[in-house]
């Protein structure tokens, strides 16, 4: 099924198969999806096991982590602006090659050199993989409240794929070895690479004018340079350490270059008169504040489960759950909210309501209080979802389809972008907040000390080694100073949260839907000679 493409549809689409629907489609992209959002939390709970076999270096270790987050932010514009040229399907096909070969190489590593390598790679795929589904689903889903429904489903499958990546990778390295944590995306692969093929219609967006590949590498080397930067300050905590310092600076420096260029250029990547729309600017910033807020509050979170209230792992995953099924409650009913009480109203009330789920946590303190979490964290969990549902239907709907695969890009890395930032900012709050009662203990040895003020968990180590009095002051020490600084950074996410809620009110107040194009019986959008754009305003108020 093809034709030629107009200024009502201005991306060209082609089903790739006869009679595939759009809702079959969405099932496709958000599989893909969930692959690469377990792949970006699975691995963390088999580092001891990773440490044990392969024994390497903290340097090393910090790369197997890291080295997938990284390469999948830095490449994001790139492999989305080009999925625009060539075809999204194309890359998105690609994408499940690499990753498939990424994950066999990662399963059977035997250096950590190998499994760096391998971790790289499948960034490389996930960077391919993860623009490509949310600018086909741009594509094949033209009428705006069809797009609502899918991007609702669309966004409850990243949370899902997020929070079951620590329980399935625990599952995993319990019963087999830590690589089976990778070997679950190789049948999968081979079975969404031709079922992709098959059904995945193909869509294209700008092709006037060739594809900018000094501006789509600069893009990347700025994106690495900024992400690695902000990963640095998280992990050290020191503002002044040129090893993060110096690559965020000279990785700003080229994204403002790469910025001017595209501002010059007859023929951009990304045509940054997008972000000179309100909706489109705030949308942007609101998925940064909101992942800002949420991910290093979630890695202090999980720390207070395990070593302040002493949950095993798996009782730390099953505690997380609630914030699991509330987002995925939000991602079904987004829709319909949003057609209610359009786009303003509903992201300001969901960072509203998840800063009240953050100052609620400030009532936890040393002791287990599992009804006040749980609440909590279904507040928490649905607020956010519902800002996040919010501001990314907001930026993909006002980004023209033949920009849908920048756009989508640029919201991903501003996902990425904003959890960076977020481990660096909170995790320095926490560390300011907590590091001075740890000082105040007597009897301890300075060196000690200074070791125990690094973290809770190397406290533990230190009280241990000290035994007898001392160690016990210590230990309940650092407990007391983990829940104070579990407090203010608490404060200072619900802040972060506010001045979202206060950032939204630049989005339209009311949900502005385009005609879509006409669909055969079997629901694929057919492309061909169509009247102009229809715009229907949904009132934020309706009954």
């Amino acid at each position: 099924m093809s034709g030629t493409t107009t200024t009502a549809v201005p991306s060209r689409l082609r089903a790739a198969g006869p009679g595939a629907n759009r809702w079959v489609v969405l099932v496709v992209l958000c599989t893909s999806l969930l692959l690469v959002a377990l792949d970006a939390t699975v691995l963390h709970v088999a580092v001891p096991a990773v440490t044990q076999d392969l024994r390497p270096s903290a340097v090393q270790l910090l790369w197997i982590v890291d080295a997938y987050p990284l390469i999948c932010a830095a490449l994001l514009i790139l492999f989305g602006t080009l999925g625009d040229r060539v075809g999204r399907r194309r890359v998105l096909l690609f994408g499940y090659g690499l990753f498939g070969v990424a994950s066999a190489l990662a399963v059977f590593a035997t250096t950590p050199h190998v499994l760096i390598l391998a971790r790289a790679l499948l960034g490389v795929g996930g960077a391919m993989i993860m623009p490509a589904t949310l600018s086909i689903l741009r594509a094949v889903f033209p009428d705006r409240r069809e797009r609502a429904v899918a991007i609702g489903v669309w966004s409850a499958v990243a949370a899902i794929g997020a929070a079951t990546g620590p329980v399935l990778g625990g599952f995993m390295v319990e019963h087999f070895w830590w690589g089976s944590v990778f070997l679950i995306n190789i049948p999968l692969m081979a079975v969404m690479l031709p079922l992709g093929r098959l059904i995945l219609p193909e869509s294209k967006g700008r092709s006037d004018g060739p594809w900018d590949v000094v501006g789509a590498l600069m893009a990347a080397v700025g994106m690495l340079g900024v992400v690695y930067g902000v990963k640095r300050l998280g992990v050290d905590r020191d503002l002044l350490d040129p090893s993060a310092v110096g690559p965020l600076l000279v990785g700003a420096a080229v994204l403002i270059v790469f910025v001017r260029r595209q501002k010059r250029r007859e023929h951009p990547l990304i045509d940054m008169k997008m972000f000179a729309r309100p909706a489109f600017s705030t949308a942007v910033g609101c998925i940064v504040l909101a992942m800002l807020a949420l991910v290093g509050l979630e890695l202090i979170a999980v720390q207070y489960l395990q070593l302040v209230l002493g949950l095993s792992p798996l009782e730390t995953g099953v505690r997380l759950l609630p914030l699991t099924f509330a987002a995925m409650a939000a991602g079904v009913l987004g829709s319909s909210q949003l057609r209610r009480f359009g786009p303003r109203r509903m992201v300001s009330a969901g960072f509203v309501l998840t800063a009240a789920a953050v100052l609620m946590l400030t009532l936890m303190g040393q002791h287990d209080r599992p009804s006040l979490l749980t609440f909590a964290f279904v507040l928490l969990g649905f607020g956010l979802q519902t800002t996040l549902f919010g501001a990314y239907e907001s930026m993909l709907s006002e980004a023209s389809a033949q920009d849908a695969g920048g756009a989508a890009a640029i919201g991903e890395t501003s996902y990425q972008l904003g959890a960076g930032m977020g481990i660096a900012l909170l995790g320095s709050v926490m560390n300011a907040a907590y590091a001075p009662g740890i000082a105040r203990v007597t009897g301890v040895p300075g060196s000690a000390s200074a070791h125990a003020g690094n973290s809770l968990g190397e406290a533990y180590q230190v009280a241990t080694r000290l035994g007898g009095t001392a160690g016990e002051a210590l230990r309940s020490a650092a407990r007391v100073a983990f829940v104070h600084g579990l407090h203010v950074t608490l404060f200072v996410s619900a802040g972060l949260l506010l001045l979202g809620a206060v950032a939204a009110l630049r989005l339209p107040r009311r949900m502005e839907c385009e005609a879509a194009a006409p669909q055969d019986a079997e629901g694929t959008a057919k492309i061909g000679p169509q009247r102009g754009p229809e715009r229907v305003g949904v009132e934020s108020t309706v009954a």
